[in-house]
């Protein structure tokens, strides 16, 4: 067992700068905690600047799909995992508005393993695709570089059988950015996996609130929510 220090001079250079002030320490470590802080607050209004009227749009065309009957399906691979997790609960248990149909892809243990196992990992999505989906679900995949391999051939089988698919991805958008696959790509435009995971929580919350809008708007219109 290496008994080596761990290199942590990426995250917190003045650490491994061998600091002994406790003061001056402390001070560092509040000022990074700040500037990382204040760089995700930037990268938040830059994307939404960018990518607003999209997200409108994205909405709208989901909440119609939801009258419809249509279902969310969300899939990422790691931290992205968790938050497409986070994604279908928000729209399948949302603290305020009308609940529809979502989940997340990865959150089944048994059916991930076993399609990993059996058939290989790069089908590990696209295989709940083929057994679940409909012409009028939508499908979202988050992913911070935008290039995963089961990302990508599962957004192919929505794209196939109809669906609304949407990526959420980072840097440049890698092969998301450049697919005929997805209808709406929301790239977050930062070489920090952990900001653009921030910024991709916020958009996220976004298209459910653009989506509610639109479900609200049309049951108003219609009578539905008497």
């Amino acid at each position: 067992m290496s008994t080596e220090p761990e290199d942590t001079d990426f995250l917190y250079p003045f650490i491994d700068a061998q600091e002994h002030d406790a003061t001056a320490l402390l001070r560092d470590l509040a000022e990074s905690a700040r500037g990382k802080a204040a760089e995700s607050a930037r990268l938040q209004r830059a994307s939404l600047d960018e990518w607003g009227e999209d997200l409108v749009a994205a909405g709208q065309r989901m909440a119609e799909r939801f009258a419809r009957g249509g279902r969310l399906y969300t899939f990422g691979n790691g931290g992205s995992s968790t938050d497409a997790a986070t994604l279908a609960t928000l729209f399948s248990r949302p603290a305020r508005g009308r609940p529809v149909p979502a989940w997340s892809l990865a959150a089944d243990q048994a059916v991930v393993t076993a399609l990993g196992n059996d058939v290989g990992f790069e089908l590990i999505f696209s295989r709940q695709i083929i057994a679940h989906a409909h012409g009028d679900d939508v499908a979202i995949a988050l992913s911070t570089s935008g290039n995963s391999d089961d990302l990508m051939t599962a957004l192919a089988e929505a794209r196939r059988r109809g669906l609304l698919t949407i990526g959420f991805a980072g840097h440049d958008g890698g092969r998301m950015a450049a697919t005929d696959d997805l209808d709406f790509c929301f790239t977050i435009r930062s070489q920090s996996i952990h900001r653009i995971q921030e910024s991709h929580a916020l958009i996220g919350y976004r298209l459910w609130s653009a989506a509610q809008e639109h479900l609200a708007r049309a049951e108003s219109a219609t009578g539905g929510g008497r």
